[in-house]
Protein backbone atom coordinates (compact mmCIF):
# COMPACT_ATOMS: atom_id res chain seq x y z
CA UNK A 1 0.00 0.00 0.00
CA UNK A 2 1.34 3.28 -0.84
CA UNK A 3 1.83 6.36 1.79
CA UNK A 4 -1.27 7.97 2.49
CA UNK A 5 -0.48 12.15 1.71
CA UNK A 6 0.29 13.70 5.32
CA UNK A 7 -0.28 16.94 4.92
CA UNK A 8 3.12 18.95 5.72
CA UNK A 9 5.50 20.33 3.63
CA UNK A 10 8.42 18.60 2.30
CA UNK A 11 12.06 20.10 3.22
CA UNK A 12 13.43 18.57 -0.37
CA UNK A 13 13.78 21.94 -1.89
CA UNK A 14 14.65 23.69 1.47
CA UNK A 15 18.37 23.62 0.87
CA UNK A 16 17.52 26.52 -1.51
CA UNK A 17 16.22 28.59 1.68
CA UNK A 18 14.75 31.74 -0.39
CA UNK A 19 12.51 29.72 -1.89
CA UNK A 20 8.77 28.25 -0.94
CA UNK A 21 8.65 24.45 -0.81
CA UNK A 22 6.18 22.80 -2.08
CA UNK A 23 3.73 20.62 -1.20
CA UNK A 24 3.94 16.72 -0.59
CA UNK A 25 0.53 16.03 -2.76
CA UNK A 26 -2.36 18.07 -3.91
CA UNK A 27 -3.97 15.39 -5.89
CA UNK A 28 -7.50 16.08 -7.26
CA UNK A 29 -8.73 19.32 -7.50
CA UNK A 30 -10.19 21.33 -4.06
CA UNK A 31 -13.55 23.36 -3.64
CA UNK A 32 -11.59 26.67 -2.07
CA UNK A 33 -12.43 29.90 -1.55
CA UNK A 34 -9.13 30.87 -0.82
CA UNK A 35 -8.57 30.35 3.28
CA UNK A 36 -7.12 26.98 4.79
CA UNK A 37 -9.91 25.14 2.41
CA UNK A 38 -13.18 27.00 2.71
CA UNK A 39 -12.60 28.75 5.81
CA UNK A 40 -11.60 32.42 7.15
CA UNK A 41 -8.88 34.07 8.93
CA UNK A 42 -9.12 34.13 12.16
CA UNK A 43 -7.54 36.31 15.18
CA UNK A 44 -4.24 34.70 16.70
CA UNK A 45 -5.91 36.17 20.31
CA UNK A 46 -8.46 33.59 20.13
CA UNK A 47 -6.87 30.87 19.44
CA UNK A 48 -3.58 31.17 21.53
CA UNK A 49 -2.81 27.44 21.25
CA UNK A 50 -2.40 27.51 17.63
CA UNK A 51 1.19 27.61 16.79
CA UNK A 52 3.64 27.61 14.21
CA UNK A 53 6.47 24.69 14.05
CA UNK A 54 9.37 26.67 12.03
CA UNK A 55 13.22 26.35 10.74
CA UNK A 56 14.18 28.82 8.69
CA UNK A 57 17.24 26.72 7.76
CA UNK A 58 15.14 24.16 5.87
CA UNK A 59 12.21 26.34 4.68
CA UNK A 60 13.26 29.49 4.34
CA UNK A 61 12.59 33.18 6.29
CA UNK A 62 9.68 34.22 3.92
CA UNK A 63 6.77 32.75 6.29
CA UNK A 64 8.94 32.09 9.32
CA UNK A 65 9.99 28.83 8.18
CA UNK A 66 6.76 27.50 9.31
CA UNK A 67 6.11 23.92 7.75
CA UNK A 68 4.13 22.63 10.41
CA UNK A 69 1.34 23.38 12.90
CA UNK A 70 1.68 22.80 16.86
CA UNK A 71 -0.47 23.12 19.83
CA UNK A 72 0.05 24.19 23.02
CA UNK A 73 -0.84 21.73 25.46
CA UNK A 74 0.89 22.84 28.39
CA UNK A 75 3.46 26.09 29.07
CA UNK A 76 6.29 24.24 27.87
CA UNK A 77 4.92 21.45 26.08
CA UNK A 78 3.36 21.51 22.18
CA UNK A 79 2.39 18.40 20.61
CA UNK A 80 2.41 18.27 16.87
CA UNK A 81 2.62 15.07 13.75
CA UNK A 82 5.11 12.85 14.49
CA UNK A 83 5.41 12.77 10.60
CA UNK A 84 6.40 16.88 10.44
CA UNK A 85 9.77 15.31 12.35
CA UNK A 86 10.49 12.76 9.64
CA UNK A 87 13.32 12.97 7.18
CA UNK A 88 10.85 13.19 4.86
CA UNK A 89 9.65 15.96 5.72
CA UNK A 90 12.75 17.94 7.37
CA UNK A 91 14.90 16.58 4.19
CA UNK A 92 17.45 15.59 6.60
CA UNK A 93 17.27 13.57 9.73
CA UNK A 94 15.81 15.47 12.78
CA UNK A 95 19.26 16.16 14.75
CA UNK A 96 20.40 18.16 11.87
CA UNK A 97 18.15 20.65 11.98
CA UNK A 98 19.35 23.41 13.62
CA UNK A 99 16.77 25.61 14.55
CA UNK A 100 13.52 23.93 15.23
CA UNK A 101 11.06 26.63 16.87
CA UNK A 102 7.73 27.13 17.73
CA UNK A 103 6.39 30.75 16.52
CA UNK A 104 3.63 31.56 19.24
CA UNK A 105 0.81 34.38 19.31
CA UNK A 106 1.84 35.71 15.43
CA UNK A 107 -0.93 35.21 13.45
CA UNK A 108 0.75 36.45 10.73
CA UNK A 109 3.88 34.88 9.79
CA UNK A 110 5.32 37.95 7.78
CA UNK A 111 4.84 39.73 11.09
CA UNK A 112 7.22 39.91 14.01
CA UNK A 113 4.73 39.95 16.70
CA UNK A 114 4.35 37.18 19.29
CA UNK A 115 7.59 34.98 20.06
CA UNK A 116 9.71 32.19 18.58
CA UNK A 117 10.83 29.79 20.99
CA UNK A 118 13.82 27.60 20.40
CA UNK A 119 12.70 23.91 21.05
CA UNK A 120 14.76 22.18 23.33
CA UNK A 121 13.67 18.35 23.46
CA UNK A 122 11.42 16.02 20.50
CA UNK A 123 9.75 13.51 21.47
CA UNK A 124 8.00 10.88 19.25
CA UNK A 125 5.59 8.60 19.98
CA UNK A 126 7.39 4.96 19.97
CA UNK A 127 3.90 3.50 18.55
CA UNK A 128 3.67 5.87 15.47
CA UNK A 129 3.57 3.74 12.36
CA UNK A 130 5.16 5.83 9.52
CA UNK A 131 3.35 3.89 7.01
CA UNK A 132 -0.17 4.43 7.37
CA UNK A 133 0.15 7.16 9.91
CA UNK A 134 -1.26 5.51 12.86
CA UNK A 135 -0.29 7.02 16.15
CA UNK A 136 0.84 10.52 14.53
CA UNK A 137 1.91 12.08 17.26
CA UNK A 138 5.13 13.75 18.61
CA UNK A 139 5.70 16.34 21.81
CA UNK A 140 7.68 19.33 21.76
CA UNK A 141 9.38 20.70 25.21
CA UNK A 142 10.46 24.71 24.82
CA UNK A 143 13.08 26.20 25.99
CA UNK A 144 11.08 29.06 27.46
CA UNK A 145 7.58 28.40 28.78
CA UNK A 146 4.34 30.48 27.01
CA UNK A 147 1.38 32.09 29.92
CA UNK A 148 -1.16 29.47 30.84
CA UNK A 149 -4.10 31.03 29.00
CA UNK A 150 -2.21 29.49 26.44
CA UNK A 151 -2.79 26.30 27.08
CA UNK A 152 -5.92 24.38 25.42
CA UNK A 153 -7.35 21.58 27.21
CA UNK A 154 -7.38 17.83 26.03
CA UNK A 155 -10.94 16.27 25.34
CA UNK A 156 -11.69 13.58 27.62
CA UNK A 157 -12.31 10.07 25.75
CA UNK A 158 -15.94 10.06 27.31
CA UNK A 159 -17.09 13.29 26.77
CA UNK A 160 -18.76 12.86 23.29
CA UNK A 161 -16.25 15.54 21.05
CA UNK A 162 -15.59 12.88 18.72
CA UNK A 163 -19.42 11.60 18.20
CA UNK A 164 -20.50 11.90 14.22
CA UNK A 165 -21.68 15.27 13.44
CA UNK A 166 -19.95 16.86 16.22
CA UNK A 167 -19.39 20.34 14.57
CA UNK A 168 -15.36 21.34 14.91
CA UNK A 169 -12.48 23.65 13.52
CA UNK A 170 -9.69 23.02 12.18
CA UNK A 171 -6.42 25.58 12.36
CA UNK A 172 -3.41 26.56 10.26
CA UNK A 173 -1.09 28.30 7.99
CA UNK A 174 -1.39 25.56 5.01
CA UNK A 175 -2.46 25.45 1.36
CA UNK A 176 -5.53 27.26 0.82
CA UNK A 177 -6.47 26.32 -2.79
CA UNK A 178 -4.73 22.41 -2.84
CA UNK A 179 -2.74 23.71 -5.65
CA UNK A 180 0.19 25.28 -3.09
CA UNK A 181 -1.47 28.72 -2.25
CA UNK A 182 0.06 28.82 0.98
CA UNK A 183 -1.17 31.36 3.84
CA UNK A 184 0.88 33.64 5.33
CA UNK A 185 -2.34 34.16 8.06
CA UNK A 186 -3.53 32.11 10.81
CA UNK A 187 -7.06 30.37 8.97
CA UNK A 188 -9.46 28.13 10.43
CA UNK A 189 -12.27 26.33 8.55
CA UNK A 190 -15.52 24.41 9.63
CA UNK A 191 -16.09 20.83 9.57
CA UNK A 192 -17.85 18.28 11.05
CA UNK A 193 -16.99 14.67 12.35
CA UNK A 194 -17.53 11.67 10.65
CA UNK A 195 -18.57 8.29 12.16
CA UNK A 196 -15.86 5.84 11.75
CA UNK A 197 -17.85 3.83 9.05
CA UNK A 198 -18.09 6.79 6.74
CA UNK A 199 -14.20 7.43 7.14
CA UNK A 200 -13.44 3.34 6.83
CA UNK A 201 -15.40 4.01 3.08
CA UNK A 202 -13.53 6.46 2.31
CA UNK A 203 -10.13 4.72 2.70
CA UNK A 204 -10.63 1.36 3.29
CA UNK A 205 -7.03 -0.15 2.73
CA UNK A 206 -6.84 0.89 -1.28
CA UNK A 207 -4.10 3.47 -2.52
CA UNK A 208 -5.93 6.51 -0.97
CA UNK A 209 -4.63 5.51 2.51
CA UNK A 210 -6.28 3.09 5.29
CA UNK A 211 -8.45 4.66 8.17
CA UNK A 212 -8.04 2.95 11.68
CA UNK A 213 -10.31 4.01 14.20
CA UNK A 214 -8.24 3.07 17.26
CA UNK A 215 -5.85 5.99 16.62
CA UNK A 216 -7.30 8.46 14.25
CA UNK A 217 -10.80 10.00 13.48
CA UNK A 218 -11.67 11.65 10.21
CA UNK A 219 -13.84 14.98 10.04
CA UNK A 220 -14.98 16.99 7.05
CA UNK A 221 -17.73 18.40 4.92
CA UNK A 222 -20.30 15.88 3.06
CA UNK A 223 -20.50 18.44 0.22
CA UNK A 224 -16.96 19.51 0.00
CA UNK A 225 -14.82 22.34 0.17
CA UNK A 226 -13.82 22.49 3.77
CA UNK A 227 -10.70 20.89 4.82
CA UNK A 228 -7.26 21.10 6.30
CA UNK A 229 -4.44 20.98 3.42
CA UNK A 230 -0.68 20.55 3.13
CA UNK A 231 1.60 22.73 5.57
CA UNK A 232 -1.44 22.34 8.44
CA UNK A 233 -0.02 18.84 9.90
CA UNK A 234 0.06 18.52 13.46
CA UNK A 235 -2.20 21.99 13.56
CA UNK A 236 -5.57 21.30 15.78
CA UNK A 237 -8.57 20.10 15.39
CA UNK A 238 -10.87 21.49 18.27
CA UNK A 239 -14.56 20.94 19.76
CA UNK A 240 -15.95 22.79 22.09
CA UNK A 241 -12.89 24.44 23.19
CA UNK A 242 -11.48 20.99 23.42
CA UNK A 243 -8.72 19.26 21.30
CA UNK A 244 -9.33 16.33 20.07
CA UNK A 245 -7.76 15.78 17.09
CA UNK A 246 -4.00 16.55 15.08
CA UNK A 247 -4.55 17.03 11.45
CA UNK A 248 -2.16 14.33 9.74
CA UNK A 249 -3.25 12.99 6.23
CA UNK A 250 -6.05 12.66 3.34
CA UNK A 251 -6.02 12.22 -0.12
CA UNK A 252 -6.20 15.78 -2.07
CA UNK A 253 -7.67 18.53 0.01
CA UNK A 254 -11.45 19.56 0.46
CA UNK A 255 -13.08 16.83 -1.69
CA UNK A 256 -16.40 14.98 -0.08
CA UNK A 257 -15.51 12.03 -0.40
CA UNK A 258 -11.85 12.07 0.73
CA UNK A 259 -12.30 13.67 4.08
CA UNK A 260 -9.45 14.54 6.60
CA UNK A 261 -7.71 12.33 8.94
CA UNK A 262 -6.87 13.41 12.27
CA UNK A 263 -4.86 11.64 15.13
CA UNK A 264 -7.24 10.91 17.80
CA UNK A 265 -5.81 12.73 20.72
CA UNK A 266 -8.43 10.67 23.63
CA UNK A 267 -6.90 7.91 22.28
CA UNK A 268 -2.78 8.72 22.91
CA UNK A 269 -3.92 10.64 26.38
CA UNK A 270 -1.88 7.89 28.14
CA UNK A 271 1.22 8.22 25.89
CA UNK A 272 1.08 11.64 26.47
CA UNK A 273 0.74 11.88 30.86
CA UNK A 274 4.51 10.74 30.69
CA UNK A 275 5.28 14.00 28.39
CA UNK A 276 3.38 16.71 30.09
Amino acid sequence: MRRPFTRSLTGALALTAAVAVLPLAASGPAAADGVVIGGQTVKVTDSPWAVAVASRDRFGGMRAGQFCGGVVVAPTKVVTAAHCLGRDVLGVPLDEVRDLKVVAGRGELRGTGGREIAVRRTWVNPSYEPLSNSGDLAVLTLSAALPEEYVIRLAPADGGLTDPGTAATVYGWGDTTGGGAYASSLRSAKVRVLSDEACTRAYPGNVDGTYLPATMLCAGDPEGGHDACQGDSGGPLVARGRLIGLVSWGSGCGQAESPGVYTRISALARALEGQL
